[in-house]
């Protein structure tokens, strides 16, 4: 699958910037481009210059809002986040246009940081422009969730996040989340912590795409994950994890290559099942696979290492987790010493991140209008009581 990635805000545009990354290992490794092209839009000029693979230029490095914002950021507004992309977002229409492989892309993947600024704000509104232009074509959505921390100490990203999530989830085909906090080291600094993340939020999406853009007969899958069948799987709020397990190496003679005992094929068996189990323990966000509508898994490892068996035990046991789902599922055969497993739950009835989010909002919303009458109220009460002072103007 070949994706064109645009990431808003900070945090959209560093996430963006590891798809780069991931694009530069399919070439290495596969020959193979899995990303169209790569574009990072934000109103803070020194938040784009601080990016790493996303090309430097204007067309791939997108600044708006530059005529109330001189550069520096919206704050923790997503109201003005969505003004200025509303006024500036023909500059990103135009600009991933001029993506060598434009016309090859089979979705657009909009990534933002759902606390509150740029991102939070702009990425229905660019989601939206989006569908009306290019119709036919999916737009997907990342949305990173804010740490405990950021909501904690401000309850207004609450409120931003709640907002941000019900606007995008109105206008995108698909909705990934990440929830930052899984992904917490305690033990890292912050900015290795947050390089760290961003680089583990992405990985997932690398096994999905290369799986259906490989030409080489080797590694074509009796059950090949394509484009279509990634499109399918995905719809509303989706969470994707990946597991790996270690495949041990032991040396044999030639003529013991032939010779594989029971045991050894009950622990080929033993590592997919880790390897699934690692991948839902390890989704992007906490949810419950009984309330997906949609799931799908791709098993990754050496050609010599999958078999029917496995295949089976692994539709087996998410057909158990996701009773209620309709399961798509597909084989890489790859080289490596590993056995990779990638889950996608999607269509999910029920996420409880999201609704303590809603229930928190709402409420921090009718504080908010009771602060103001009490606020105008208070200033009522001054003017009238100023009335009899004479002015000294």
């Amino acid at each position: 699958m070949r994706l064109l990635v645009i990431g808003l805000g900070q945090c959209g545009s560093r996430v963006a910037d590891h798809f780069v990354r991931l694009n530069k290992r399919s070439q290495s490794q596969w020959g193979i481009n899995i990303i169209t092209g790569t574009f990072a839009v934000n109103t803070d000029q020194t938040d784009l210059t601080g990016l790493t693979h996303i090309g430097s230029d204007y067309m791939h490095r997108i600044l708006i809002g530059g005529r109330k914002t001189w550069g520096h950021g919206v704050g923790k507004v997503n109201e003005l986040g969505a003004e200025l992309a509303r006024e500036d977002g023909d500059k990103v229409i135009d600009a991933i246009r001029t993506a060598p492989n434009f016309y090859q892309t089979h979705a657009f993947l909009l990534i933002c940081g759902a606390a509150g600024g740029t991102g939070s704000g702009a990425i229905s509104i660019i989601a939206q422009m989006l569908k009306e232009r290019y119709v036919g074509k999916p737009v997907y959505a990342l949305v990173v969730l804010p740490f405990e921390h950021e909501e904690m100490a401000e309850l207004r990203s609450v409120y931003n996040t709640a907002t941000c999530l019900k606007s995008i989830h109105s206008v995108a085909d698909g909705v990934f989340l990440a929830d930052n906090q899984r992904y917490v080291r305690k033990d890292a600094s912050l900015a290795m912590n947050l390089e760290r993340i961003n680089a583990t939020i992405v990985e997932p999406f690398y096994d999905l795409m290369c799986a259906g853009e490989i030409g080489r007969y080797k590694y074509v899958g009796a059950k090949v994950l394509d484009a279509g069948d990634i499109m399918q799987s995905i719809d509303g709020w989706t969470a994707i994890g990946i597991g790996r397990s270690q495949i041990p190496r032991a040396f044999r003679f030639p003529w013991e290559l032939a010779k594989v005992s029971f045991k050894e094929k009950s622990d080929e068996t033993l590592r997919a099942m880790q390897a699934m189990d690692a991948a839902i323990s390890e989704l992007s966000i906490a949810c419950s696979a009984e309330d997906a509508g949609r799931a799908m898994y791709l098993l990754a490892a050496p050609a010599k290492d999958m078999s029917m068996d496995i295949a089976k035990g692994l539709g087996d046991y998410l057909r158990e987790l996701a009773e209620n789902a309709v399961i798509r599922a597909g084989d890489f055969p790859r080289g490596g010493n590993t056995v990779d497993v990638t889950v996608i739950l999607s269509q999910l009835a029920f996420v409880q991140k999201i609704r303590d989010y809603y229930d928190r909002a709402t409420a921090f919303a009718q504080t908010q209008k009771e602060r103001i009458r009490e606020t105008t109220g208070r200033l009522r009460d001054m003017e009238e009581a100023a009335k009899g002072l004479p002015s000294l103007i």
